[in-house]
């Protein structure tokens, strides 16, 4: 029953020809042409475990051994979106369909950092082996393929605090500020006052470090601190940037979000907000949930830009980064792999093939899937004073 059900699943992905070797020997072929690439199954998985969540049953067989591949595990995921709507879609299961559905429970403090500690505390030096030098964790900004990663993420952080139009002795907040190259750089490219705010003690450790290596303390700052806090404390900053950090607020808390924010804003202020959007608002899949980000959460542009006016919040600008983030997380990914042998060792092959699977299909949706990340700037209140072009982006 398993393999006829699988067999009708796989007869829809037709974007490109492909293999498929059964747990009792015979191989398959789909598509037409030269098979690109292989999956092998060495168990049959339950279709009970397919119809309650398809993410969640092929992800972990993937990292139990359960099936393989041969060939490019991207070029499989892309396959899948491109061909297989009943693998993919929304719609096809309602296991899957439930996984879209809004949650909306409020994440408590406690939880917030402990879902945080969960991803960003597996230690600096493991993701020191894969990123860039400055440690950032979020999309790149290519101006050309040929660009290095460590390059992209310079012009990723330049461009980000460009769209900002900082001015010396100003203020600046970064909320979730990882590692800390951002605030870093803004104080010594704008000669701002910085201050960053994470969950995460290693990223807390590292940026600690970096400022006094620097010699910037006093100019730079940073803590561990919630955003929900910091808002009640009555400090106020100039401008307000967040990359990559609402996709843990959760559905519930984005309006707190927009509401500490505009706590912490003086009128006329400035904030980016820098983040992953669905097509559809919803939660993460459910292995991604289960292993990767717990509480992770995809808002739509739409969700973004509806709730700003209830904050006199003034869209000034939206960008989408969708194919810079896919760059990204080639590089990430293939550095990765380069390292896999020192992974494996200190975590053992579970976990490569964990990270191995999320790197890639992450890269292969932002590609296929709709999956999107946008940089949304706006104002508290009107302000007056702002640049009339974009000129000054690229001069």
């Amino acid at each position: 029953m398993e393999k006829f059900f699988l067999h009708n699943i796989l007869g829809k992905m037709t974007g490109k020809a492909f293999s498929v070797q059964y747990w009792d020997g015979t191989v398959e072929n789909y598509g037409t042409g030269k098979p690109r690439f292989k999956i092998i199954f060495y168990q049959p998985i339950p279709k009970s475990k397919l119809l309650k969540d398809i993410s969640l049953a092929l992800g972990e067989a993937y990292m139990d051994g359960i099936i393989d591949f041969e060939g490019d595990i991207q070029e499989i995921i892309e396959t899948a979106y491109q061909g297989g709507d009943l693998l993919m879609s929304k719609k096809s299961f309602k296991g899957i369909k439930n996984l879209f559905s809004r949650e909306k429970s409020s994440t408590s403090i406690t939880q917030q950092k402990k879902d945080i500690q969960h991803h960003y505390d597996l230690g600096n030096d493991f993701y020191e082996l894969w990123l860039d030098e400055t440690l950032s964790y979020s999309c790149a900004y290519f101006k050309s393929a040929q660009d290095s990663l460590y390059q992209a993420q310079l012009q990723k952080i330049d461009h980000t605090l460009k769209k900002l139009q900082l001015k010396p002795g100003e203020t600046l907040l970064d909320i979730g500020s990882g590692w800390g190259w951002l605030i870093i750089r803004a104080a010594q490219q704008y000669r701002v006052q910085s201050f960053g705010i994470t969950l995460s003690e290693e990223q807390y450790k590292k940026t600690k470090e970096r400022i006094e290596e620097l010699g910037l303390t006093g100019q730079v700052g940073v803590e561990v601190a919630d955003y929900r806090t910091l808002g009640e404390r009555g400090k106020k900053f100039d401008k307000v940037v967040s990359v990559g950090m609402v996709e843990h607020v959760g559905y519930a808390n984005l309006p707190k979000y927009y509401e500490a924010v505009s706590k912490l804003l003086t009128p006329g202020g400035l904030s980016l907000l820098h983040c992953i959007t669905g097509q559809i608002e919803g939660p993460c899949n459910k292995w991604i949930q289960k292993y990767i980000f717990p509480g992770g959460y995809i808002p739509s542009i739409r969700q973004l830009i509806s709730l700003l006016p209830d904050y006199d919040y003034h869209l000034i600008d939206v960008e989408s980064l969708r194919l810079h983030y896919a760059q990204t997380l080639d590089h990430w990914a293939r550095n990765f792999e380069k390292n896999v042998d020192t992974v494996r060792n200190k975590y053992g092959d579970r976990f490569v093939k964990m990270w191995r699977l999320y790197l890639n299909s992450c890269a292969a949706s932002f590609r296929s899937s709709g999956l999107d990340i946008h940089q949304i700037l706006f104002s508290k209140g009107l302000n007056n004073s702002l640049a009339l072009t974009r000129d000054y982006l690229y001069h």
